[in-house]
């Protein structure tokens, strides 16, 4: 029987770090966060990749120590949901699970090469048919055959059932239960360009396309469900794994988006906006993903999304790469400093261009440089690009005829930031609303892994517990609107005209 002193537990696994966060059963956050930064590296330009063992160990000692902490107080955890940096993937042996290479990156750009040579064979169309994605790098599959044809011996390894696969979530839940469990969730699957968004399972001619093998992949489950139990000597207690989602999509339940019309944009190293589609799995005609919202008693809601790659990134790259700025925080008073009228622009193609211009030659760029340009007005333009991108993606969404809400609602790092949020408005000519509750991707997965034990109220009433804690209204007219966005979108033609190196082949 549950308690109303005991707790969920969940695994936020991103892309800059690990944390670990805990929730009551009424979706209110218990006690503060535990976080451990994950280092980045960049092998060679276009490269991205984690240490697989450093994202385990970050994970077991940030829930480690939450756990240590409520239980202190007399809380027992029940169990626990996981949300993952999509698309990244491990390759590792299934004796032991020890990595044969590091994780590859959701932004590594080493598949470019082999998908314009798939693109150029005419398999765009079957994959975006059955996938709902585009032949792009940004997915995993690209990854796991690279894996597979560069690690040494990787592929006869795997023929001799040696080694697994798979995103970030199946490689901590088979890390988590000893090796007992080799599965993932629907969203996560949904985003390798190898599953069948339409039949739910691995598709054969997919698999064939991308020479990836079946038998290395995870099975496919429901988003709320039996994922096995932790390996009790790593807690202290066994606890029952009952929610795996990718952190777009978690951010999403987290914002309550169970309907379709909902609309979020989640705001961390890139930014990715969610609007739900409900059961109609709709196919875009500018160049947006039709992607799982979620899967619950195998009952499937779509979504369509728009990815940036670059958001919080750029910021970082601007106080670590260039120095502009000591902290990210310090962007919001920066911003508010600058000149407006000085039309700076920073298009920020840093691992390429997501939707809906899908450019992974392009490079970033800083246009409208003088002499009397600052700081402050070089971090605007980098915020402002945040806001212009979003712009982009939502006139996407109603080109596509997919009903928009009226509002925005906004989550992740950059939702801190009032500058940010009031340019949003502006530039959508939209409300922006805010949360009280602003670790989103945290909640999903503790509201997934509620429902997953059966201790989860309705739909209905999950959406009744959403609360505002602020709104942003549009405070800037539709002709200058409009003027600033076709500035910003000359900006980024400039930058895809440009001359771009070519894209580096790992070997």
């Amino acid at each position: 029987m549950a308690s109303q002193d005991d707790l969920l537990l969940a695994i936020d696994q991103g892309t800059t770090s690990c944390r670990a966060l805990l929730f009551d059963l009424a979706g209110r956050q218990h006690g503060p966060i535990a976080q451990e930064e994950l280092r980045q590296h960049f092998p060679a330009p276009g490269l991205v990749e984690h240490d697989a063992e450093e994202i385990w160990r970050s994970t077991l000692a940030t829930c480690r120590g939450v756990i240590a902490r409520a239980r202190s107080a007399g809380r027992s955890v029940v169990g626990l949901g996981i949300t993952n940096q999509r698309e990244s993937v491990v390759l590792w042996e299934r004796a032991g699970g020890r990595p044969v290479h590091a994780a590859l990156v959701w932004q590594d750009r080493r598949g470019t090469e082999r998908c314009e040579q798939l693109e150029a064979l005419g398999a765009g169309g079957l994959v975006q048919a059955r996938t709902g994605l585009l032949l792009d790098p940004y997915f995993s599959a690209t990854k796991l055959a690279w894996l597979l044809d560069h690690v040494p011996s990787a592929r006869r390894r795997a023929a001799r059932g040696e080694l697994l696969a798979g995103t970030i979530d199946s490689f901590l839940v088979w890390r988590l239960t000893g090796g007992q469990v080799h599965a993932t969730d629907a969203t996560n699957a949904s985003r390798t360009l190898l599953f069948d968004i339409h039949r739910q399972c691995w598709d054969d001619e997919l698999l064939a396309l991308f020479d990836v093998p079946r038998e290395i992949l995870p099975e496919v489950r429901d988003s709320a469900g039996d994922f096995g139990t932790t390996q009790r000597e790593l807690f202290g207690s066994a606890l029952p794994i009952r929610g795996v989602a990718g952190d777009q999509q978690a951010a999403a339940l987290g914002q309550a988006c169970w309907q379709p019309g909902t609309l979020k944009c989640t705001y961390g190293t890139g930014a990715f906006a969610l609007l739900n589609t409900g059961a109609t799995a709709l196919v875009s005609r500018q160049r947006l993903l039709t992607t799982v919202a979620y899967r619950l008693d195998g009952r499937v809601s779509y979504a369509l999304e728009g990815s940036i790659f670059s958001a919080g990134s750029t910021l970082q790259w601007l106080r670590d790469g260039l120095g502009l700025l000591r902290r990210a925080s310090d962007s919001a008073a920066m911003a508010a400093r600058s000149d407006r009228q000085r039309p700076v622009f920073l298009v920020p193609a840093f691992t390429g261009l997501g939707a809906p211009d899908w450019d992974p030659r392009a490079r970033a760029a800083i246009l409208g440089l003088t002499r009397d340009v600052t700081a402050d007005d070089i971090v605007r333009a980098a915020l402002e690009a945040v806001a212009f991108q979003t712009a982009d993606l939502l006139a996407a969404m109603s080109a596509d005829g997919a009903p928009l809400a009226a509002a925005l609602r906004v989550d992740g790092g950059m939702a801190a930031n009032d500058w940010l949020l009031q340019c949003l408005a502006d530039v959508l000519g939209r409300r922006v609303e805010r949360p009280s509750v602003t670790e989103t991707t945290a909640l999903g997965a503790a509201l997934l892994a509620a429902r997953g034990a059966g201790l989860c109220p309705a739909e209905a009433d999950l959406e009744r517990r959403w609360t505002l804690e602020a709104a942003f209204e549009p405070q800037l007219g539709d002709d200058e609107r409009a003027a600033r966005r076709a500035a910003w979108r000359a900006a980024v033609a400039r930058v895809r005209e440009g001359t771009s190196p070519p894209a580096t082949s790992a070997s």
